[in-house]
């Protein structure tokens, strides 16, 4: 974890930023010995520890990753907080630590602009600028500036905080304004951003990773396990790493549009209501040409669009099963590689008795595992047969499982689809995974974490009055009683 000194209070063009909690970040192996030129040297091992300490956090809003070639250059993704016009969006900056670095802050750009087209806050311009006192580009009070003992987790903290309620008020002079007028542009402003944040850093970004045209056009798909080429799925062929697209976020992305999926089309729902399709965005006095939020609202198209990608996805996930059957027929390391975890892992679980679990390949496709779990006597879950698949991709480790729960079931860490949200920090070892699962579905009296409740009706229910909380149990327990039917 990175040192509790890194995340001070951080000025920005507004006044004084608030601290957000830590997230989980993309796993990625980071190598500190290699400089990129003469002067940087130890620097880098700096760098690198640092990445190394922020994705060894367990922040789920936060995510970092570099080329192992190139340290001084990185790449960094914010998921918008909870409960703002940013909610779950995807916001991408690159971050370039300079030959003074860490006597110096690095440089920081937003790269999730629609092409430089769009400012998504007072404080985050068109062209890429982050106005903030501890990069240097906004004037500060005295002790606000940047020091050699803050770091980039500190300056992704200070980036996110300005993704409130009421962004309005980081334009500097606009910090209490409040007349009749202030207060309709405020209301305007969010409604404008939540409607970006949903087109342009949802899903736009989604589209792109899955070839779809914002037209519902699919480009031809191109198998994931190589299966059109000759040759085994494991050989090593070199290649140049700096000339290939590096685009580190898009397994996690992918994810976790899946777990924020319910809560994207409430927020599209609920924005209906408020808006019309085809009503323009009211400019704000402190955006300008150039620099601006231009457009129209259309949650119509917006709501298409949403369903097409999670349609693709899950047909995506689909297809892993035929694709890692071409792997199989290769003898290919991943397929011996996850045969050989499942066979470790069902030893494992017949001499736990604290967990009763079977486990089975679905048609011995060592890609696609079923699992079913007997609820744990004593707990709401009590006397429930649950089936939950694992779908694993030919890219595995470097993508994840995905999860589904074949038994319906109410509660707040499973998507109306059946996707579980959970994380483990080791990301190759299936067996981690699955306890992983299991935790997040038995967790009595979980931490409140906004990010984590995928299911917003049973998250009302379960984080709600006493009264609530009892609806809630019992809506779990007739799920528990259906699964036995």
């Amino acid at each position: 974890m990175v040192q509790e000194s890194r995340k001070g209070l951080f000025t920005t063009r507004r006044g004084v930023e608030s601290r957000d909690s830590a997230e989980q970040v993309l796993p990625k192996e980071m190598d500190g010995n290699r400089k990129d030129d003469q002067g940087w040297g130890r620097k880098a091992d700096s760098a690198s520890q640092e990445l190394a300490d922020i994705q060894k956090s367990s922040d789920l809003s936060l995510a970092v990753a570099c080329r192992d070639v190139d340290v001084r250059n990185v790449k960094a993704i914010i998921i918008g907080p909870p409960d703002t016009p940013y909610e779950f969006g995807f916001f991408e900056f690159a971050v370039r630590f300079g030959k003074e670095y860490p006597g110096k802050a690095p440089s920081v750009n937003a790269t999730t602009t629609n092409g430089g087209r769009c400012r998504f806050n007072p404080n985050i311009y068109a062209q890429g600028k982050v106005c903030l006192s501890i990069l240097g580009t906004w004037r500060g009070e005295r002790g606000e500036e940047w020091s050699s003992a803050q770091g980039l987790e500190s300056i992704l903290i200070s980036i996110q905080s300005l993704m409130s309620t009421n962004p309005y008020e980081n334009e500097p002079g606009f910090e209490t304004a409040n007349d009749e007028n202030d207060k309709k542009n405020q209301k305007d402003y969010v409604a404008k951003i939540r409607h970006e944040s949903l087109r342009i850093s949802v899903i736009q970004r989604l589209e792109e990773y899955l070839g779809i045209s914002p037209a519902g056009t699919l480009i031809p798909h191109v198998s994931s396990s190589g299966a059109d080429s000759e040759g085994e799925d494991d050989i090593d062929h070199e290649y140049d790493e700096t000339s290939v697209n590096f685009e580190p976020f898009r397994d996690l992305t992918k994810r976790r549009f899946l777990w924020y999926y319910d809560s994207y089309l409430l927020a599209i729902s609920k924005a209906k209501t408020e808006v019309k399709d085809g009503q323009q965005f009211t400019r704000m006095p402190f955006e300008c040409t150039g620099n601006c939020m231009e457009g129209k609202f259309n949650y119509t198209e917006l709501e298409r669009r949403l369903k097409l990608i999670k349609k693709t996805l899950d047909a995506e996930t689909a297809r892993w099963a035929s694709e890692g059957l071409v792997v199989k027929k290769r003898e290919g390391g991943t397929a011996a590689n996850l045969q050989r975890q499942y066979e470790q892992v069902v030893e494992s679980y017949k001499r736990n008795k604290n967990v009763t679990l079977d486990i089975e390949l679905v048609d011995q496709n060592p890609f696609v595992w079923t699992i079913t779990y007997f609820g744990r006597p004593m707990t709401n879950l009590d006397g429930g047969l649950f089936r939950i698949k694992l779908f694993f991709s030919p890219q595995f480790p470097e993508v994840q499982p995905r999860a589904r729960f074949e038994t319906s079931l109410f509660h707040h860490r499973i998507a109306a689809d059946g996707t579980p949200c959970y994380t483990t920090k080791r990301a190759e070892d299936v067996k981690s995974h699955i306890e992983a699962i299991i935790h997040a579905l038995e967790e009595v009296s979980p931490p409140y974490d906004p990010r984590t409740l995928v299911n917003p009706e049973a998250a009302k229910l379960f984080w709600g009055s006493e009264e609530d909380k009892k609806m809630y149990n019992r809506k779990l327990r007739r799920a528990v009683q259906r699964s036995m039917e």
